[in-house]
């Protein structure tokens, strides 16, 4: 090598910083591709993510077949950069060519192919594979006792195997890939958010509460009965007797529909027929997660639950349908879905009937009250206030200014409410009636 012209040591030391950016490009490249895009590729059958795919099941082989190319190119080219060092400066070259091979090797084959190969991983990766595996071959014998002994050397220092569960996502990281949105459209984001989120909320984060129940009294006159079930608008109601805690089964229209001409003919329908049409009751408690009890209709082939607290007392009934508009959001439209209980004002507030749920007020409005105690806004203010006030009075919940207007039967009935920023209203101010 002394006896080479210098132009060759030249050239040398150029292929050498080729190849030194070919190994630690694919070295990011390798180790910076999405791994579950590189199994959706395999499944597409992507020659190039197929042998990218199989050089990472055993990750130390691919780093020693990298590493030792690496550092044998890099070897090589300080010595010869030392040979001409020698001839240029005699024995001060010595020492410069070290220093000068350092940076130009940092910034021809480190930095820069590394650069690039972060901006586009498959792109050099799936090219860089046709040489690495051969390579991988043809060093495998260097390349197991080089890993051979470092594994021996870091064994101790290496976390214990998660098992199967190894590199999968969690919730939480699903979610967050989920949010970066990227190539979703916003429709599709949120129904996947919304699938996520069933864990996070129950049946009674969502049910109808009892209060706003419509059911069939048995003990009701048939033609009174006949009214309700001609002027319903669902298609399932619950038949009671005397109170909605003695709940005698679950009635489907569609069925009602069927017998409704008798009662022009000389035989009326009556109530033994009406609870023939029945089907028994499903109870579920009121903590079950939504996620569950999707599956759980599934299982048990239902459309309508009725929700019990730890005493067996209904609190309202949740169907199915509400669980699927967690996910998709409101796709349904019924009568009782035209009687608003949010009302915009001239001034910004809004008018709310105390019955309201504060979910759907913080989906209709953008809002963030809080929910995780009572589930109405009666609820939060009753909560709040720790008593039943007597008169109106005008209250602030976070950042939400909120007045009563009536109170009735141990209950508010209607508030103003209108959101604002800390600071610029008492927390609570008595108003006469």
């Amino acid at each position: 090598m002394p006896d080479l012209p210098g132009y060759l040591l030249v050239a040398l030391i150029l292929v050498l910083t080729v190849l030194s950016a070919f190994f630690s490009g694919s070295e990011t490249a390798m180790i910076g591709l999405n791994r579950y895009r590189l199994r959706h590729l395999v499944k597409e059958k992507h020659q190039g993510a197929r042998k990218a795919n199989r050089l990472l099941r055993r990750p130390d082989r691919l780093l020693g077949v990298i590493l030792l190319g690496n550092n044998l190119v890099n070897f090589m080219a300080a010595s010869i950069a030392t040979v001409i060092g020698i001839r240029l400066f005699g024995d001060a070259g010595v020492v410069l060519a070290p220093i000068l091979m350092t940076i130009y090797f940092l910034i021809f084959a480190e930095v820069a192919p590394k650069t690039i190969a972060a901006q586009a991983p498959e792109s050099i990766a799936f090219r860089s594979v046709y040489i690495l595996e051969p390579m991988l071959r043809f060093l495998y014998p260097g390349v197991w006792l080089i890993n051979s002994i470092a594994n021996t050397l870091v064994r101790p220092f290496l976390p214990k195997s998660q098992g199967s569960n190894e590199g999968n996502l969690t919730a939480e990281e699903l979610r967050t890939v989920v949010n970066e949105g990227v190539g979703l459209p916003s429709q599709g984001q949120n129904m996947l958010l919304g699938v996520l989120d069933l864990e996070k909320v129950t049946v009674n984060d969502i049910m109808v509460p009892r209060s706003e129940i419509v059911g069939i009294d048995i003990d009701d006159d048939i033609g009174d009965t006949i009214n309700v079930l001609a002027n319903s608008q669902h298609t399932r109601l619950p038949v009671y007797k005397e109170n909605i805690n003695n709940i005698i089964g679950v009635l489907h229209l569609r069925r009602v529909a069927r017998h409704l001409p008798r009662q022009t003919s000389t035989e009326p329908m009556t109530k033994a027929d009406l609870m023939q049409l029945t089907d028994e009751p499903y109870y579920v408690p009121e903590a079950t997660p939504l996620h569950t009890q999707l599956i759980n209709f599934k299982k048990e082939k239902k459309r309508i639950a009725l929700v019990v607290d730890e005493y067996g007392d209904i609190q309202g009934i949740v169907t199915l349908e509400d669980i699927l508009e967690e996910i998709v959001g409101e796709f349904t439209t019924d009568f009782a879905a035209s009687v608003a209980e949010i009302s915009p004002q001239d001034d910004g507030s809004f008018l709310i009937d105390g019955m309201a749920v504060l979910r759907d007020i913080n989906r209709v409005l953008s809002w963030d009250l809080p929910t995780n105690g009572p589930k109405t806004l009666n609820g939060l203010v009753l909560e709040y206030l720790e008593a039943i006030p007597e008169n109106n009075l005008c209250l602030r919940i976070d950042d939400y200014l909120i007045e009563t207007l009536q109170i009735k039967d141990n209950v508010i009935k209607n508030l103003k409410v209108r959101k604002s920023t800390p600071g610029n209203s008492p927390e609570r101010l008595n108003k006469q009636p």
